[in-house]
């Protein structure tokens, strides 16, 4: 009877597991809300949002990105529409603030563009930029910095119920002649940025209408610590809770195996792939569309998790496989995080900063699966009633999202 239950026991965990990916599953991550000011040194400035219009959706990620020809063939009010909603939804998310004056509503123009940096204009014949047709929502403000004003700043609101869409995080970049400055943040609902010190910066116009000063703003250790912690807390939540494929790639990894030296090569050779791909992608020198990035990803689940089934003993050519698809997971870090920066200073801290999150993340997911089968003793029924169903399921959810991606308008 004891050895009928624990038989039950085992055959329930690929269902289970089944069960969850259905209920929790999500194929396409909305990456962070970019908000970019451009500050010329004759006191010129534009601010600029970048807003990706599935995050409209209660459920974003289970919706494809909208497409060049898509926006193309809607019509004019519904275009329209689109943008009023695109407004709405910044309205219940930032606040802008020009110091001493206070609270300021940016009038912000619409246009949709290429999902980028700031947003790349369709037309655009540069081969450096993305080559995809993902199109996001871009809102420009131009406006004027006057004699005065000694400061910019955002906050990030809450998101309470009855508001569009999810919670996003909010990265804040600033430009000063044409130089991105080292310091940023990224903000959660709820957090304020620091105040970009306009005067010290030269920005704000002088008697005579002159402007003095130097470019960069340079940050301080405890900048940098704020800074570092931020990154990590973005970087775990962009594998828990937010990176179900990531987590399911992580858990195919630890299926074929649970000794300790294999277990540790295979993770670590993701970490050291992803890693290169999410810093290389992250400094501008590797660009993908990021449909084929996600199409890849969901692919390399299915592989990882039938590499399990046919083959029953961890072999060193593994790592080759790990190594590749870690390569085009680190561009899926990269695109949902939006952290496209030019400061070499930031780059590192920041980037340190994610990929310590990122793998803390996956620790937990491995963490969590050795815990859940530490009780199954027996080599050979670990396999059969949890390597073996479990990859399966994982195969199956990866198949899907493969079809899903490949097949999206």
């Amino acid at each position: 009877m004891n050895q009928l239950r624990k038989s039950s026991r085992l055959n329930l965990l690929p269902a289970l597991l089944l069960l969850c990916v259905a209920g929790i599953a999500r194929s396409h991550p909305v990456p962070d809300l970019p908000v970019r000011s451009y500050f010329a040194l004759d006191g010129s400035a534009e601010i600029r949002i970048e807003v990706d219009p599935r995050g409209f959706t209660n459920d974003p990620e289970s919706v494809n990105y909208y497409q060049k020809a898509a926006i193309e063939s809607l019509a004019p009010e519904k275009v329209q529409q689109m943008k009023d909603t695109a407004e709405l939804f910044v309205g219940q998310r930032l606040r802008f603030f020009f110091d001493p004056i206070g609270e300021v509503k940016p009038k912000l123009v619409w246009e949709f563009k290429k999902l980028g940096d700031g947003g790349i204009p369709f037309e655009t014949d540069d081969p450096n930029l993305l080559k995809g047709d993902e199109t996001v929502l871009v809102g420009s403000w131009k406006t004027q910095v006057i004699a005065g004003m000694t400061g910019y700043r955002i906050e990030a609101l809450p998101l309470t119920a009855g508001k569009l869409g999810v919670p996003l995080n909010v990265m804040f970049v600033n430009f000063i002649g044409g130089k991105q400055i080292e310091r940023y943040a990224v903000l959660y609902p709820g957090e304020t940025s620091f105040t970009l010190d306009l005067t010290e910066q030269g920005i704000s116009p002088k008697p005579g209408g002159r402007t003095e000063g130097s470019v960069g703003v340079k940050a301080t250790s405890s900048d940098w610590l704020s800074l570092f912690w931020s990154e990590i807390k973005r970087g775990f939540a962009h594998v828990i809770p937010e990176g179900l494929d990531h987590i399911l790639f992580v858990l195919g990894v630890f299926l074929l195996t649970r000794k300790l030296k294999p277990l540790v090569l295979q993770v670590s050779t993701f970490t050291v792939a992803h890693t290169l791909t999410l810093w290389l992608a992250s400094a501008g020198y590797v660009k993908l569309p990021s449909t084929l990035v996600e199409a890849v990803i969901a692919a390399s689940i299915v592989v990882v998790a039938l590499e399990n089934v046919f083959f029953k003993d961890y072999t060193h050519r593994r790592l080759l496989v790990v190594f590749v698809f870690g390569l085009i997971h680190g561009l899926g870090f990269a695109g949902a995080m939006a952290t496209r920066l030019d400061s070499t200073s930031s780059l590192v801290v920041g980037l340190l900063g994610i990929n310590l999150g990122v793998e803390l993340g996956q620790l937990a997911v491995i963490g969590g699966a050795l815990l859940a089968t530490t009780w199954i003793s027996d080599a050979e029924r670990y396999r059969k009633f949890v390597v073996v169903p479990g990859s399966l399921a994982i195969a199956a959810m990866g198949l899907w999202w493969m079809i899903e991606r490949i097949t999206a308008k």
